[in-house]
This record gives C-alpha cells, sequence and structure tokens, in this order.
C-alpha cells in the first residue's frame, strides 16, 4: 500500500510533567540523569541523519517558566495535579521549561514535525479527576502555549497512550494522532500481565505489527504506534539485553517493507538518559534507517506527513483497517481486497 514502505518515528517530550504524579524532582533527576542534555542528543542526531520526526510536546514544556499552581494558565485544572508545578522561571527550572529548546526544535533543519503532548501538564484524560472541563482548559492551554512560538500543532499524542475525546481534536486543527498498536501487552488492561507480556515480547523479539492509518473522525487519523521503547534502566536491561531493542527495531522495518506498510517507532527522550547505552543504542538504530532509507527501501514520514499523503488519496479505496504482519508474511497479506490497488 505503500511503495517504498514508509518508517514513522514519534517522540513524546515531557520531561518531569510525564512523572510529576509518580516521582518529586529529587527522584526523577536521580532516575533520568541530564535529561536535558538527552533531548539535545537526540535533535543533534536525527538533524545529523537528515531525519524528520514527531516531537509532541507537553505545552508548559515551551514556556519560559510560570507562576506555580497559581499561575492564570493553570485555571480550571484540578488543584491536586497542579499542585506541585513550581513558581520558576526555565533558567532555575529546565526539568520543568525548556522553551530554548523549543525554539532549537522549531528551527531545526530538516523540518521537525512538533505536535502537542496531552496538553498544557500532561494531564491523563482518563484519570478520575479529569472532568471533561478541565480536559478542554488542558487541551487549550497546551495549544496556546505552542502558539506563543509560533506552532500550530497538527499532531497530538495523548498522555500514556489513554484515548478519548477524539471529537475535541479536530476543531483546534489537530489532523493526526497515535493510536494503540496490535500487539498482545498494549491489549491488556491489567498492569502485571500487561508488563510480564511486554517482557515476553521483549525476549522472544517479536516482530513488531505493521500498521496503516484509518480516518477515525473527518479529518482526524489514527497512526497507530508500532512498538515503544522498552525502558533501560540497569534492572531492564539485566533482564532484556540492549541489543533485543535494536533486533526488535530491525524486524519492524523489514516487516514494514514486506508488507508495504508502516512501521511507527515511539519513544521518550527521557529514557535514553535512564542507562549509559542509550545513546549509543540510538545511534545503531538509526544507522539501520539510514541504510534502509538510501537504499530506497523506506522513506522516513512525519505524522503529519503520513496523514497528507492520506488525504491526498481520498480518490482512491483505503483499506477500513490497519494491516499486522508477521516474519513472512507477503505484501498486503491480512488487507482487504481493493482490486483497483492490484492488491490480492
Amino acid at each position: 500500500m505503500f511503495e517504498p514502505a514508509v518508517v514513522v518515528i514519534s517522540l513524546d517530550a515531557e520531561q518531569i510533567w510525564g512523572y510529576m504524579d509518580l516521582l518529586d524532582e529529587p527522584r526523577f533527576s536521580k532516575r533520568y540523569p541530564n535529561v536535558t542534555g538527552a533531548y539535545d542528543a537526540v535533535l543533534d542526531r536525527l538533524c545529523a541523519a537528515r531525519i524528520k520526526a514527531t516531537w509532541a510536546l507537553v505545552g508548559a514544556l515551551t514556556l519560559d517558566g510560570m507562576a506555580g499552581p497559581g499561575d492564570p494558565r493553570l485555571q480550571g485544572l484540578p488543584e491536586n495535579w497542579t499542585a506541585k508545578i513550581p513558581a520558576a522561571p526555565e533558567v532555575a527550572a529546565p526539568m520543568w521549561f525548556r522553551r530554548s529548546f523549543a525554539r532549537r526544535l522549531r528551527q531545526a533543519d530538516p523540518p521537525q514535525d512538533v505536535g502537542l503532548h496531552g496538553g498544557l501538564t500532561h494531564l491523563v484524560w482518563t484519570d478520575p479527576w479529569s472532568t471533561i472541563d478541565a480536559i478542554q482548559h488542558e487541551l487549550a492551554g497546551g495549544i496556546d502555549a505552542l502558539r506563543e512560538i509560533s506552532i500550530q500543532p497538527r499532531s497530538f499524542i495523548f498522555c500514556r497512550q489513554r484515548i478519548s475525546h477524539l471529537e475535541l481534536l479536530p476543531p483546534l486543527g489537530i489532523r493526526c494522532y497515535r493510536g494503540n498498536p496490535a500487539a498482545q501487552s498494549a491489549l491488556l488492561e491489567n498492569q502485571i500481565p500487561r508488563a510480564i507480556n511486554r517482557v515476553l515480547e521483549e525476549l522472544g523479539r517479536t516482530t513488531p505489527p505493521v500498521v496503516w492509518p484509518t480516518e477515525s473522525l473527518p479529518g482526524l487519523w489514527n497512526i497507530p504506534g508500532s512498538l515503544s521503547l522498552y525502558p533501560i534502566g540497569r534492572y531492564r536491561t539485566s533482564i532484556v539485553p540492549m541489543r533485543t531493542r535494536i533486533e526488535r527495531v530491525r524486524r519492524g522495518l523489514e516487516a514494514a517493507v514486506s508488507c508495504g506498510g508502516i512501521f511507527h517507532y515511539w519513544f521518550h527522550p527521557d529514557t535514553l538518559a535512564e542507562g549509559s547505552g542509550g545513546l549509543s543504542m540510538l545511534d545503531a538504530i538509526l544507522e539501520i534507517l539510514i541504510r534502509a532509507r538510501d537504499a530506497g527501501r523506506i522513506e522516513i514520514l512525519t505524522m503529519a506527513e503520513v496523514a497528507d499523503r492520506m488525504e491526498s488519496r481520498r480518490e482512491r479505496p483505503l483499506a477500513s483497517t490497519y494491516d499486522v504482519c508477521g516474519p513472512g508474511a507477503q505484501p498486503g497479506a491480512g488487507l482487504p481486497v481493493h482490486s483497483s490497488l492490484g492488491i490480492q
């Protein structure tokens, strides 16, 4: 369905905002040392490799500071959620505020797709205190924050992949979001079975699913994830070797080439700061992608570019579901028959 196959890289750019209900600042800094340096290093590597990616930023991360929980921009959000937000400028709280990085990202070459991650503060939309009113404030605040640095986001990533209230996105100019993958671990609701299943997928080097975009609402495209980076902390790598993560990317890419679909890889830049081998692992992954791209086997698109591609194909028949291909699958296997596209 795609010729050549497509690889999408999306990043959940959140820093401490994604963990503020789980870790305080000292524990976050201990677990992810030099997290700001990891963000700079990822962008440097993507630009050097001439790779465009989708960076979904928490809105507040793009600010130059806030006035703490009483900041007017936080009005309408749950007080228990905003209580830990510091009153500080970027220079004093770079784990919270990185306008300097957001501006660098906006000016990157090649241009990166800068999207929105959840909203202003990484409020999880499915939490009990996330009323529809709070979600609307969160979403509008995130859009406003990105507009302050002249960014109109078209791509959206839900916090912790908790997908809900899709109808709120199109009116604000959002054209695509990252849906959940078809991997078994992602289908499980209970956290412990899901974690066990994920370990087994990693140890078994299971081929990630190849995916196809679907139009969830008019003009809103679901671009499901194929594989997320498994954490690289010392305990995790003692169980799942680092090379396993690289091998699963290679297998996902090969499956996409075989099926003519999309391999959508995503991660948090924060995760690369968790272990000493994070950036070396990223280098190995990027080398795999560069070789496949330069050989003409894949093209690397952003989420927004995939949505544009799908919009341009409206006059052609589209699959009603996304494809899932395993090792040895034939191009188009598992897809509906569209004789006009030559798929059997």
